[in-house]
């Protein structure tokens, strides 16, 4: 009766069991792993907002393929804050990142088609690949004092079937950046083989160093899908505002954008209150973002100073993002370890395998949990010598 597509295991596994047994219980969580942005006490103008989302002009149906050009326009405006040209009519709207994503795996993929993704990386890339019929197939990001891009191993998986290259930018979970030497050759792999480069730079402004990383949105060298949205840049989740920037050489890009003008076109999934909304979300984002690096800068400050106490239990360099990986020593699996911090401490972290990391041995923890939960999770973690 169901598409082979969705025939996923659908079966918890023995971490959300536990998980679930343990809240039933009504035993206390210390969520490290909390990343909601609405519920993790930082704050917006909520007034502004609201009063944003009344405006009469939604009450009329005007149906834009690529969005309202007024919100189009506040994307560009963001752009244009951060020192970079982005024309407006190069912007697709979406509802979400998982929506672009799906967008651009439909433009560019027939079934079974390829794209090479980093590993490790977001575990949600898996499912919507398998909604749209596509083969994921990783490349390995590689650690030694910071993480970089294996690129003989990428090179190594390019078949007849790959249509793209993915790249996170930082990526989730592991906060690493591309490297001015890694997006060339990235670029010029795509170009020369015909293949689009997809970039999705969520947390590209949460820069642990306080120093802008440069966005791939004016990538000319390679057809390029430039993903973001309002989910990380203003905290706004709720608001499901997102977008494609497509760029890259000028005849290859117009038919690229033609052909998702079409497919945005059959879904009109935008809705018109939040995109007249957009200038006012996007007010929102300096504060958010300095009351978010605040807090993750005080977050990677308390890990590093409990971390010292505990040479055997190491915190990978990130450059930015919300998250921090822990390397520690392999005395069991990464789950069961997770599953006994939490019985036994209350503690609540994601094992590394959520993430496809290569191996055992990695803990990841969410740098945006409010400061005394992560300081006391942090410190019953380290009494378990996790």
């Amino acid at each position: 009766m169901f598409s082979r597509r969705t025939n996923w295991k659908l079966a918890p596994n023995r971490f959300s069991i536990a998980l679930e047994k343990h809240r039933a219980a009504g035993r206390e969580v210390l969520d490290l792993t909390a990343s909601n942005p609405t519920e993790i006490g930082l704050h917006c103008d909520g007034q502004a907002i609201l009063q944003a989302l009344a405006n009469p002009q939604a009450l009329r149906y005007r149906p834009e393929p690529k969005g309202m050009i007024s919100a189009r326009e506040a994307v560009a405006a963001y752009y244009r804050g951060r020192g970079e040209e982005v024309d407006a009519g190069r912007i697709v709207l979406t509802t979400s990142t998982s929506e672009a994503y799906s967008f651009v795996f439909r433009l560019l993929c027939d079934t079974q088609d390829e794209v090479l993704a980093p590993a490790p990386s977001y575990p949600l890339f898996d499912f919507l690949a398998d909604l749209q019929d596509v083969r994921l197939r990783p490349y390995p990001l590689l650690y030694d004092h910071g993480w970089q891009v294996d690129l003989h191993a990428l090179r190594s998986v390019l078949g007849p079937r790959t249509r793209a290259i993915m790249a996170v930018h930082p990526n989730n979970p592991t906060g690493s950046y591309l490297k001015a030497p890694e997006a060339e050759q990235l670029s010029n792999i795509c170009a020369q083989r015909g293949l689009a480069l997809v970039v999705d730079e969520v947390f590209l402004d949460f820069a642990h160093d306080g120093a802008q990383r440069p966005s791939f949105a004016t990538n000319a060298d390679a057809l390029t899908f430039t993903l973001s949205g309002l989910s990380k840049i203003a905290g706004l989740p709720q608001m499901k505002l997102a977008w494609i920037v497509v760029s890259g050489p000028e005849e290859l890009a117009a038919k690229a954008l033609g052909r998702l003008e079409v497919i945005a076109d059959t879904y009109l999934s935008m809705n018109a209150p939040v995109q007249l909304a957009a200038p006012s979300c996007f007010a929102q984002g300096p504060e958010f973002q300095r009351q978010a690096m605040a807090r993750i800068r005080s977050n990677l400050g308390e890990l590093d100073r409990q971390a010292a106490a505990r040479p055997s239990c190491t915190r990978l360099h990130a450059e930015g993002g919300w998250y921090a990986v822990l390397r520690v020593p392999v005395t069991r699996p990464d789950e069961q370890l997770a599953i006994e911090l939490l019985e036994q401490t209350g503690v609540l972290v994601h094992p590394g395998h959520f993430y496809d990391f290569p191996a055992e041995g990695y803990i990841v923890l969410s740098l945006i949990t409010p400061e005394e939960e992560f300081r006391e999770g942090v410190a019953r973690g380290m009494r378990f010598q996790i």
